[in-house]
């Protein structure tokens, strides 16, 4: 019942139909290989979802056919003739009083049992011993993972095992906002769920395939909500253990970069981001300790190169306009230096 009151709460749960053309979008620094749909789901909560979508479409569809079908039909038998003469005048009718009342009230009451029963099935899903724990928390516009298991901290790229029927690795994820409502939607993995301030929210995913799976914040957070992206890597068992020995690592200290390492400690950058195994301990924004094992920067606005990170760097609105992360104002050889020091962080 707690799951359930937490779905009450959000209230976003299954947005199926409104939420099916945002689905179809393509999204900025993804590829055209990761459209995200509902249409193909890779996980359990996804494939339920799925199923309920078209059993609620069959029978949708099949009231429009017939409602449509009986319009046709008066429209083709009741056309206007050549006569001036009244047609016969019914003052209601018991029978299709009761039809057109009861028929409604008994698909509604199939739609609402079975919505019913996928929720209690999802939200009441029991946590095996061998699932992961993720936390989630949700900021103006990036995303924080942290696996509280391994001591792992990463942002907007979310690795996950892939489960299966004789290995079940399902991921339960505690959900939680550091500022304003936002909402966690991978729609081939889970429905939507909001991260709601001072409201833990809760969510699981089950991949069956591997691949990368893309998503978003579903929840208007703010000017650059439409680039608050995220990704979620499904990795094999050897590669889910391979990445997080890697992510356990502290930061690599290359001396071949210790200068921009110096200017990144000795402005303001240590006070929003963290690098393990340096001074720099900030919690505001990304940790950084393995930035280029990443993908995307900035919440998945652009692809992780040298030159997209020197740009970001020197003036983040060029990719991300009224993002929260300032211009530093660096000279050129300061940006260099710094850009050569983050290069190094795997």
């Amino acid at each position: 019942m707690r799951r359930f009151r937490s779905f009450i709460s959000n209230h976003r749960f299954c947005e199926l139909p409104g939420r099916l053309a945002l689905a179809l979008l393509w999204l900025p620094g993804h590829g055209p290989q990761s459209t995200p749909s509902i249409m193909a789901p890779a996980s359990t909560p996804a494939q339920e979802i799925h199923s309920l979508s078209y059993f609620v479409l069959s029978i949708t569809g099949g009231i429009f056919i017939v409602v449509a079908g009986l319009l046709l039909y008066a429209i083709i038998k009741f056309r206007a003739k050549d006569s001036d003469s009244e047609p016969a005048q019914i003052y209601g009718s018991t029978q299709i009083e009761l039809a057109w009342t009861v028929v409604p009230v008994l698909i509604v009451i199939v739609l609402f049992l079975t919505t019913a029963r996928l929720i209690f099935a999802i939200q009441d899903a029991a946590e095996p011993p061998s699932a992961l724990n993720v936390t989630v928390i949700g900021h103006q516009f990036w995303w924080e993972f942290r696996y509280p298991k391994f001591g792992i901290v990463t942002a907007n790229e979310l690795h996950v095992p892939l489960s299966s029927s004789q290995d079940p690795q399902p991921t339960f994820l505690s959900l939680l906002s550091a500022d304003v409502d936002h909402s966690f939607w991978v729609p081939q993995l889970a429905g939507k769920t909001d991260l709601i301030p001072n409201h833990p929210n809760s969510t699981w995913i089950n991949p069956l395939q591997p691949g990368m799976y893309v998503g978003q914040c579903a929840q208007f957070c703010g000017v650059q909500h439409a680039l608050m992206l995220l990704r979620v890597y499904v990795d094999t068992p050897e590669q889910f253990a391979a990445w997080v020995r890697n992510q356990q690592l502290p930061a690599m200290q290359d001396p071949s970069v210790a200068a921009g390492r110096q200017v990144f400690e000795t402005q303001a950058c240590i006070n929003c981001h963290t690098i393990q195994g340096t001074v720099a301990t900030g919690r505001f924004g990304p940790d950084l300790t393995h930035l280029m094992s990443r993908q995307t920067l900035a919440a998945g606005a652009m692809a992780n190169t040298p030159a997209n990170l020197r740009q970001w760097i020197k003036d983040p609105d060029t990719f991300k306009s009224a993002c929260l992360m300032p211009a530093m104002q660096l000279s050129d050889q300061q940006l260099d230096q710094v850009t050569a020091y983050l290069l190094t962080l795997r």
